[in-house]
């Protein structure tokens, strides 16, 4: 039997263990944890599983661990919680389940190690190692978990159409653990999914969009998504996202494919961002798509004001997928309505009013809407992708200077052109407009501080220089 101990470095898995063992039970650390360990990721969820009462075992690790433990015991479910400090635990008796078909909530009965493990959803989750001290770190792999870790490959432990229809929510489970890890679905598992697909409509909206936030935050979500489209689940969770998919020929012309368009912008904002509405924002950039296209035959196809069209879809698209209805979803509106000013810019002439324009509308969200620009230029054509980066690297350049103006603009120094005048005798003129730039250069590099005194005393030795003296003495 393989013996993993290096994976078990914690000196809680030595405390958990030797409790188990006072009670004379067997306890394993499960699941998330050791597919992670073995991986080499960092996994915070601790979760054990004991042959015997999970709370019992949980109350004698919390007094193990003494002061300033906290104990949660969720009797319905059988589990229990200890926390300390950043230390989370999660207990569990060893249980099997059985499913009605209406309903993804499991009857749950005693059970064995074999059976707790053989009800998890993939191999790669349905692996234990012990912690109690006579078999410390000896891994427990039933279903070659093992083997597919090292083959990357996600696949479940039972027959895959019995597992899915049971808790169908297994089947995004299956397509985010893809995307996170970068595994392949084993044939068997994704064929079963495409058969069970429509089993998805017993499962509540928020645990479908947690599993879409989590692929949203992979290193390449397009995996994700793309699974979700050709396993039958997009078109049942999210239709205008499925309508985006293929190309319309007339006379020989066609469109691009919208659906693969947006992944790759998607994959374009998450190589640069780890934002996850501005991701959103990508996913979403050109939903209008499909309901906005039109063919002209002086110009061809056409998706006239699909911006606009689609930051007014993104309210029914949030409130389906229960995501939040306020600043965030204000901001994707707003970065999918903007998104094709950037690239308007650059085709016809960068006007300073015109830059300026987009700042305004813009306002904090503008470096956001440039990435969003950026990763929205995907034209296999290299010479024309880099003169339209280019050109943004102009338009960035225009933004800069532009707000580096208007900020000047709105620089005011502590001391005004008239109190000089009044100072010095001075009329309107030259000498006036020499004390004011200058006076204001110091202040705004915090040559001097910008108050009426600092100011004052800059001027008055700024005349001194020039030979101009305040009128009176009485005005210093």
């Amino acid at each position: 039997m393989t013996n993993l101990s290096r994976l078990l470095p914690q000196p809680v898995m030595r405390l958990v263990g030797e409790a188990a063992a006072s009670m004379q039970r067997q306890c394993y650390v499960v699941g998330g944890y050791v597919r992670d360990a073995i991986l080499h990721r960092h996994c915070k969820d601790l979760d054990f599983v004991t042959v015997g009462s999970g709370i019992e075992l949980a109350q004698e690790v919390a007094k193990r661990l003494g002061r300033g433990t906290h104990l949660t015991v969720y009797r319905n479910y059988g589990t229990a919680q200890v926390t300390k400090g950043d230390l989370e635990l999660e207990f569990v008796g060893a249980r099997k389940e059985s499913y009605h078909r209406e309903s993804r909530n499991p009857i749950v009965e005693d059970g064995t190690l074999e059976d707790d493990l053989s009800r998890r959803d993939f191999t790669i989750n349905a692996l234990a190692l012990s912690v109690t001290p006579d078999s410390y770190g000896e891994l427990i792999d039933m279903f070659g978990g093992v083997d597919d870790i090292c083959d990357q490959l996600i696949r479940t432990p039972l027959d895959p159409d019995v597992t899915f229809s049971d808790d169908p929510l297994r089947m995004m489970r299956a397509i985010r653990f893809a995307t996170q890890l970068g595994f392949t679905i084993y044939p068997e598992t994704f064929d079963s999914i495409c058969r069970n697909a429509e089993r998805i409509e017993i499962i509540t909206p928020e645990r479908i969009t947690t599993e879409l936030q989590k692929i949203m935050m992979s290193p390449k979500p397009s995996i994700g998504w793309d699974l979700l489209l050709r396993s039958g689940l997009l078109k049942l969770i999210f239709p205008e996202l499925a309508a985006m998919k293929g190309v319309e020929v007339v006379k020989g012309h066609g469109h691009k494919d919208n659906f693969y368009h947006t992944l790759e912008v998607l994959d374009n904002v998450a190589r640069a961002s780890d934002n996850v509405w501005l991701r959103w924002a990508a996913l979403l950039h050109d939903i209008a798509k499909p309901v906005t296209k039109r063919w002209d035959d002086a110009i061809g196809w056409t998706f006239h004001n699909h911006n606009f069209v689609g930051s007014k879809m993104i309210p029914t698209i949030f409130k389906r997928l229960r995501l939040p209805l306020g600043a965030e979803m204000r901001y994707v509106q707003k970065l999918v309505e903007l998104h094709m000013r950037p690239i308007a810019l650059v085709e016809d002439e960068v006007t300073d009013s015109a830059v300026r324009r987009l700042i305004n509308y813009a306002e904090e969200d503008l470096a956001d809407l440039m990435t969003l620009a950026r990763a929205d230029i995907t034209s296999k054509n290299i010479a024309k992708k880099q003169r339209f980066l280019d050109n943004f690297d102009l338009v960035d350049r225009k933004f800069a200077d532009i707000i580096a103006k208007d900020e000047d603009a709105k620089f005011r120094p502590a001391l005004n052109g008239n109190e000089i005048m009044e100072i010095f005798g001075l009329p309107q003129g030259p000498e006036v407009g020499y004390f004011m730039k200058n006076m204001t250069r110091a202040a705004k590099e915090c040559e001097i501080e910008n108050t009426r005194e600092a100011c004052l005393a800059y001027v008055l030795a700024l005349g001194a220089d020039r030979g101009i003296y305040p009128k009176t003495p009485s005005n210093p």
